[in-house]
């Protein structure tokens, strides 16, 4: 019989805890979605923790949920994190190729590896990730795979993802007292990606772009590979802030309306359509225009994309990304989101819905499920032995640099 692997991903977001429960048996193609928990998120703030307490509450909260849906006791999770403490940089190193053969051995990539990944980050941050994006022998550049290859000289272009510790620990410590272990701690925007994003996207080249509520989350890919990785430091939070400062309303009432009345277009919106906030629970027999309430949505949205496309235009990609942008997050949710970001952007925007997994799809279909989803899908590739990037928490790194390019030989 085959062996059942259970896989949990937990997805801390400043306004909702997700927790999905999948599981996998060896010869499936897909892992299968076998139980959701939702909760209301409590003592976060722009993606970072504010109140263990609290979110710790949100946590066991959605927790439960997801173990009364699946049946299954949730020991350990892959958990998302986020946040604009969050920082990406790119570094480089370079070996010479040690056997007299000149034959890059998996030793030769570890030590590259290592090298490039040397340089330790600021003083109160730690290093989360360390994810190659390519190899360099000799002088031929753009190498995925370099083992077996002849060459003197062993290059490697990687990503290091660093966090402030402090963040880092307060997450840790919120799921550790939700009785929950942590397996591994994967940018929010890079799970995302995992579950809405096809191998022909990424090697054309696309932005995933998660509009979460505290923050905005952007991984680009090209040819095959993450390219770059930024986060902006707004989200759909702000949107609600807006609307109850713009209408001096509450904030509760202002999210209210956001989602059922709000608006990225204006323009498709009748100006003479007014909203009577008794029809929601108000006790004031109060009347807002809608269009208004849509003007401060597209206002925030603009602020967004203008933001998105400075960052494209930094790394030379603006306008420039064939296999254009795929929307995620609860801010993906907003109507008329998807035709002001094509006008604002200049790419073709979809709305990403979590891929590659079967079982309760009706739970975990929308773009909100998105990070969760890339939880289990990542989680599943490292339990596999082909984690697709490699952690410098672990103290087994070279054994897990090993384990990553022997799973991609023949």
């Amino acid at each position: 019989m085959a062996k059942q692997q259970i896989i949990v991903g937990l997805d801390i977001g400043t306004s909702i805890v997700r927790t999905v429960v999948a599981s996998f048996k060896e010869g499936e193609e897909k892992p299968k979605v076998i139980g959701v928990g939702e909760a209301q998120s409590h003592g976060m703030k722009k993606g970072s923790v504010n109140d263990i307490e609290e979110v710790a509450e949100s946590i066991k909260k959605s927790v439960e949920q997801a173990e009364i849906n699946s049946g299954i006791s949730i020991q350990h999770a892959y958990v998302s994190i986020g946040g604009n403490h969050i920082d990406i940089r790119d570094n480089k190193g370079m070996i010479v190729v040690s056997r007299a053969d000149q034959e890059i051995s998996e030793e030769d990539i570890s030590r590259v590896i290592n090298t490039a990944s040397a340089t330790p980050p600021a003083s109160n941050r730690q290093t989360l990730d360390i994810i190659p994006r390519e190899f360099k022998v000799d002088d031929e550049a753009g190498i995925q795979i370099p083992l077996g290859m002849v060459g003197t000289r062993l290059e490697a272009d990687v990503l290091i993802v660093d966090g402030l510790t402090p963040h880092i620990k307060n997450l840790e410590k919120s799921v550790s007292k939700a009785t929950v272990k942590t397996d591994r701690l994967v940018l929010n925007v890079l799970a995302a990606s995992e579950a809405v994003t096809s191998k022909r996207q990424k090697e054309l080249g696309v932005l995933v772009l998660d509009l979460g509520g505290g923050t905005a989350g952007m991984a680009v890919y090209e040819d095959g590979k993450l390219f770059h990785t930024h986060i902006l430091p707004i989200g759909a939070t702000h949107i609600t802030n807006d609307i109850a400062i713009g209408l001096r309303i509450a904030i509760d009432l202002a999210e209210k309306l956001k989602i059922k009345y709000g608006s990225a277009m204006p323009s498709e919106v009748d100006k003479k359509e007014n909203i009577n906030l008794a029809e929601l629970g108000e006790e004031e027999d109060i009347e807002v225009n809608r269009h208004e309430i849509s003007k401060i949505v597209e206002a925030r949205c603009q602020e967004i994309f203008d933001l998105v496309n400075k960052e494209l235009k930094k790394i030379g990609k603006q306008r420039l990304l064939p296999a254009g942008v795929v929307l995620v997050g609860g801010g993906a949710l907003i109507p008329g989101i998807v035709a002001l970001a094509k006008k604002e952007l200049g790419l073709p925007v979809e709305i990403g819905i979590p891929a590659h997994i079967e079982g309760l799809i009706e739970k975990i279909d929308s773009p909100t499920f998105a990070t969760a989803i890339g939880l289990i899908l990542f989680g599943l590739q490292v339990e596999q032995g082909k984690d697709p990037q490699i952690s410098t928490i672990d103290p087994a790194l070279i054994n897990k640099i090993k384990k990553v390019f022997r799973s991609l030989l023949p």
